[in-house]
């Protein structure tokens, strides 16, 4: 499975078309790298471009990126409303597809650790790759703006980079890190009064006590008051939230919300949250959308076309192996169990369990989810256990730090594989609802989920097992087989129930 991860730079730039267009084309000539959006706001006089790509292809069009801004544009030179320390400001990376929040982070620090060498420009850790706790937040490290970073970087040990020299140049600084997705969003009001936008900013913001995971500042944007705001995990506090509380708090101060506008790219989820609410369609599901459903069904087209996943296994090469194949056996399982859900549902004979059902679709959708995203977990968990062993051991300290390492990746190997055999215990008791109450029809298709759930816990029971014979933390290792020892004997009789349902409710002999 190739990984998708998508990075979101934002340049201090917009008014010089020509400029932002090198930087874009920079990124575009590295192969892989795919540009989905530039967006510019002249008054902020910052662009951000979103593209996507796997590791290797966003790494290196995010470095070429950082190079030609660093060229182009003069931090001594430029004005604009929003805060800003570098030519590159900020550099984030987000895990999309196949690709893990960890992934991102060693993105992020070689990315780092690469600039700072290279090109000479002081480097920033943010979010999730952060070094230090001070500066998990940006406008932490962004305090005082470039002005001020020049001022104090030299003398200043709390301005110190993590990467490259303490000393500014004219491309400024740059933040590098990995975090959620994050929507910019900003919200225009029928008034030129900035202390309105600042006010309401400061209400809704979580740092003085407003709204979880938004970020606000107020701004004067061509005359006219703008609340400008990141949103950093819109599924625990949707657009529709935040949009109505900044309609709530202009109202106090006798103003209306005029127009909004989005920079960069939003997830369709959050609109379709937004679209929810407003129309209060409680009942609404994303395959009522005509486009998600052509979607999905192009995709499981392509799926089944797609011999990617195979051939990697069948190359004779260590990863994927047993461990991979046995987690996406279990997604796969987890998608039977949604089908035959979703054949149940809006059924006449079976309007008594629909409740349940749909309940078992969204406990399914996310098994097939998180199952999925344990292929490249396992990939890349028995590709750092490789690492480890590769290390040097010349010397009694490059032997301790080897040994070190070999035992805290093998922990981490374990634990993927633990992870699956759980979730897998959880598919069969879905697939055993399903068998019991879904539509009669598919129940062969629920006797099917549950055989594939229990070769998904079998085959991660193998692999938790060789993972905890290899370690040297023979606690650990007891707690891990305990468990998995359980989770197979649960896995195995979840399985014969399912068995037993199919013969009794559909005469199917198994």
């Amino acid at each position: 499975m190739k990984s998708l991860i998508e990075c979101v730079p934002n340049f201090s730039e917009a008014r010089r078309p020509e400029v932002v267009q090198a930087i874009a084309d920079a990124i575009r000539a590295v192969p892989n790298a795919r540009v989905l959006d530039v967006s510019s706001d002249l008054d902020h006089n910052r662009t951000v471009i979103t593209f996507v790509g796997d590791a290797e292809s966003v790494e290196a069009g995010a470095f070429a990126a950082i190079a030609r801004a660093a060229e182009l544009i003069d931090l001594d030179q430029h004005e604009g409303e929003h805060p800003r320390i570098g030519a590159t400001d900020v550099v984030p990376f987000i895990p999309i597809r196949g690709a893990t929040m960890n992934d991102c982070v060693a993105l992020a620090r070689r990315l780092g650790e690469r600039v700072g060498r290279e090109l000479n420009i002081p480097v920033y850790l943010y979010e999730s790759a952060a070094a230090r706790p001070d500066r998990v937040n940006l406008a932490d490290i962004r305090q005082g703006e470039y002005e001020g970073l020049k001022a104090e970087i030299e003398s200043n040990p709390d301005r110190q980079p993590d990467f490259g020299p303490a000393k500014v140049g004219k491309a400024g600084a740059t933040v590098i890190g990995a975090r959620p997705f994050l929507i910019a969003y900003n919200v225009y009001l029928n008034t030129a009064d900035v202390g309105v936008a600042k006010k309401i900013a400061r209400s809704i913001r979580h740092a003085n006590g407003g709204l979880r995971f938004v970020k606000a500042l107020g701004l004067l944007v061509d005359g006219q008051a703008q609340v400008s705001m990141n949103l950093t995990d819109f599924r625990a506090t949707p657009v529709h939230r935040v949009v109505e509380l900044v309609r709530c708090e202009a109202a106090r101060y006798g103003a209306n919300i005029t127009r909004s506008e989005l920079v960069g790219m939003i997830p369709q989820a959050a609109l379709f949250d937004a679209a929810q609410w407003y129309l209060q369609l409680d009942g609404l599901t994303e395959d009522q959308v005509l486009e998600v459903r052509l979607a999905h069904d192009a995709n499981r087209e392509g799926a089944m076309q797609d011999g990617d996943f195979l051939d990697a296994i069948a190359a004779g090469t260590a990863t994927p192996g047993g461990g991979a194949a046995g987690a996406y056996a279990g997604a796969m399982a987890a998608a039977l169990v949604a089908m035959v859900g979703r054949l149940t549902v809006g059924k006449k004979k079976y309007a008594e369990v629909e409740p349940q059902m749909q309940e078992m679709i969204a406990a399914a959708d996310k098994l097939r989810a998180d199952l999925t995203a344990a292929v490249a977990q396992d990939i890349a968990a028995f590709d750092d256990v490789m690492a480890a062993y590769k290390l040097p051991k010349d010397s009694e300290p490059e032997s301790a730090a080897r040994d070190e390492a070999i035992e805290q990746a093998t922990h981490n190997a374990a634990a993927v594989p633990l992870r699956v055999a759980r979730e897998a215990a959880t598919v069969l008791d879905l697939a055993l609802l399903a068998a019991e109450k879904g539509n009669v029809n598919a129940v062969s298709d629920a006797g099917s989920a549950a055989n594939l759930a229990l070769a998904a816990s079998r085959a991660a029971a193998l692999n938790v097992r060789s993972n905890a014979a290899a370690v040297k933390d023979r606690d650990s290792a007891q707690v891990w087989l305990n468990e998995i020892a359980a989770l197979e004997t649960h896995a195995a009789q979840a399985a014969g129930a399912v068995q037993k349902v199919i013969r009794e409710r559909a005469g199917i002999g198994v």
